[in-house]
């Protein structure tokens, strides 16, 4: 979930390593630092809370070196301190790390026998101290810290400088992402090619078990077994003039205000409008033999996942199994061979999802991802790619990667049905309809805005806040409750509407507002009795609907009003007022909208 740089450059190279971090932040932002090598020895900057600080650091002490590395931090192993910032160092040896070194404590005590002393609570740090006691030992750096991967477990993403090496810097990936940029008598390293955006469109991406010896020259890939490899050049599509907020206050709330835009751009990647028809990939198996299908995700993207098992099951009649990624590779369900896997990722990195994907592999699934890194580790270990088309989400609230997923397996979901005989071309052609219709509906709720500002001043008041859904509609009230904690910190659940009686109803009372997802439907009127249910109970209910609000048959503290489309669009369409819901709250509450506390947008640890 950190964020890694480094630069082999032609000039002093500080300035570059802060731009850089700046476009990985969101990865993480407990601490930042840089390390460079200057006439021939390290020195490095680093300073708790977020980059500003390191620049207003650098500012006062600058570093005039011309090879770097630098990191951005979300903390797995000790407190967010200056103390346990990255670049970690010793006299000849600089690093920086994104995962987990699984086996550190072994390591340390290894470590620390042979008289090696320790200044960080980091997993990181034993890393510095393998390959300095291996050149201490009279190994160069090249085989020192080959010969230092050896001894690791777990999952990592390195990039290494050393005294005295004005022309050297050593990446090596194992679980957690990492790409090499190509330049002119320059060479980079980044956790992602948007850091690199800047400096070069030529990516190499490295493999698991990979670790690279670049130089200005160019660069040296390894495998696991230290033989040379040939990894393939890409052209990266990342763009670095992308990532700004525009004229918003807020990454999230410029997110939000581009679904109408992004969600046409994925439809229209998988639709064919003029012909009313859904065109999908070669997705491994026969679509027409699937007979069941696994999902497994993480977060938003596994609510984006539950839609998406409504909707298989009951527009094209497959049975549907999905649990979050961090259980499903655990419980080892068996597969029967030839089965459809589905992952959901937004990074496409996401370490638990990764790992699921790998076990569903072995159980010989043929693997499908969604996803918004068409080069992402998943991606790349998928048999077909659905990609969602986003572009780079950089608030850490997930809101248009979410009702992109949303589009992709809508027309995964009409591609299967039509394929299985259950969908005829007429209702393939309605449903087709009704997604063109989706951008245009978001557009006019995104045009009420203003009724949000108001009620995020009642809602930043609470303490507890629930959200009920039926239906297609319990997600949507998961993810409104998974929004609302992310980024206000005020506790929210999501129920399904009808085990309000089986526990939740206890924690009604006149404080407790209640977020209710009720398009109109087959399941509304059934919803309704639960909102009477509330207001029996002094419940504040704030209605999210598309029905007039004397429907609700009982007192509504407010009524949060959506279009009416064709049942099958809701989920896409409802997902946006539970998110400009929390935004505004948040906003009002004064908390950090795109970098809220404790969370990073890449998770690449388990």
């Amino acid at each position: 979930m950190c964020g890694i740089v480094g630069i082999l450059g032609n000039k002093p190279v500080a300035g570059d390593l802060v731009d850089a971090l700046r476009r990985l932040e969101y990865r993480g932002y407990d601490s930042a630092g840089i390390a460079t090598v200057e006439n021939g020895t390290l020195d490095r900057r680093r300073a708790e809370g977020k980059l500003r600080n390191l620049e207003q650091r650098l500012l006062k002490e600058p570093l005039l070196g011309r090879v770097g590395i630098g990191h951005t931090r979300w903390a797995t192993h000790g407190r967010p301190t200056e103390t346990n910032a990255h670049p970690h160092m010793s006299a000849r040896v600089s690093v920086v790390h994104n995962g987990i070194i699984e086996n550190f404590a072994e390591l340390k005590k290894m470590l620390a026998a042979k008289g090696h002393k320790f200044e960080t609570d980091t997993d990181t740090e034993v890393v510095v101290h393998l390959i300095a006691d291996e050149m201490l030992a009279g190994s160069a750096p090249v085989p020192a810290t080959k010969t230092a991967l050896e001894h690791l477990r777990g999952a990592f993403a390195l990039a290494i400088i050393f005294a005295g090496e004005d022309d050297l810097m050593i990446g090596a990936r194992q679980g957690s992402p990492l790409a090499i940029g190509h330049g002119e008598g320059q060479m980079y390293l980044g956790s992602d090619a948007i850091a690199l955006a800047p400096f070069t469109s030529e990516i190499t991406y490295l493999e698991e078990g990979d670790w690279a010896v670049l130089t200005r020259r160019g660069a040296t890939v390894y495998d696991r077994a230290g033989q040379v490899v040939e990894r393939p050049r890409v052209k990266s599509v990342a763009s670095s003039l992308l990532v700004d907020k525009g004229n918003h206050r807020h990454f999230m709330a410029k997110e939000i205000h581009e679904q109408p835009e992004v969600i046409s751009h994925t439809l229209a990647n998988y639709i064919d409008f003029g012909m009313g028809r859904v065109t999908l990939p070669d997705l491994g198996v026969d679509p027409a033999s699937v007979n069941r299908i696994s999902i497994s995700a993480c977060g938003t993207a596994y609510y984006a996942g539950l839609v998406g098992r409504y909707w298989l099951e009951r527009y094209a009649r497959i049975p549907v199994e999905i649990d979050i990624a961090s259980e499903f590779r655990y419980r080892e369900p068996p597969l029967a061979e030839g089965g459809l896997a589905v992952f959901i990722s937004q990074s496409g990195e996401t370490a638990d999802t990764l790992a699921t994907l790998r076990y569903c592999k072995a159980q010989g699934q043929s693997i499908v991802s969604v996803v918004n890194v068409r080069t992402s580790t998943i991606a790349r270990e998928s048999n077909a790619i659905l990609p969602t088309l986003a572009g780079p989400e950089i608030g850490v609230a997930s809101t248009k990667a979410l009702t992109c997923q949303l589009s992709v397996l809508a027309c995964l979901t009409i591609g299967l049905g039509r394929a299985r005989g259950v969908l005829s071309e007429a209702k393939e052609r309605e449903l087709v309809r009704a997604l063109g219709e989706v951008p245009r509906h978001i557009a006019t709720i995104l045009r009420s805005e203003v009724r949000y500002e108001k009620l995020a001043h009642t809602l930043a008041k609470a303490q507890d806040v629930l959200y009920l859904g039926r239906g297609v509609s319990y997600p949507i009230a998961l993810e409104g409750a998974l929004k609302l904690k992310e980024i206000s910190y005020i506790h929210a659940e999501g129920y399904a509407a009808g085990e309000l009686k089986h526990g939740p109803i206890a924690l009604i009372d006149e404080k407790v507002p209640v977020v209710v997802v009720a398009p109109e439907d087959d399941l509304f009127d059934k919803t309704v009795s639960n909102m009477q249910e509330v207001a029996a109970r002094g419940g504040q209910i704030v209605l999210v609907s598309n029905v007039d609000a004397e429907r609700a048959g009982c007192a509504l503290e407010a009524h949060l009003p959506v279009p009416t489309a064709h049942p099958f669009t809701n989920p896409l369409l409802y997902a946006v007022p539970v998110q400009l819901l929390a935004y505004h709250t948040a906003v009002f509450m004064g908390t950090d909208v795109d970098q809220p506390r404790n969370l990073a947008k890449s998770v690449t640890v388990e």
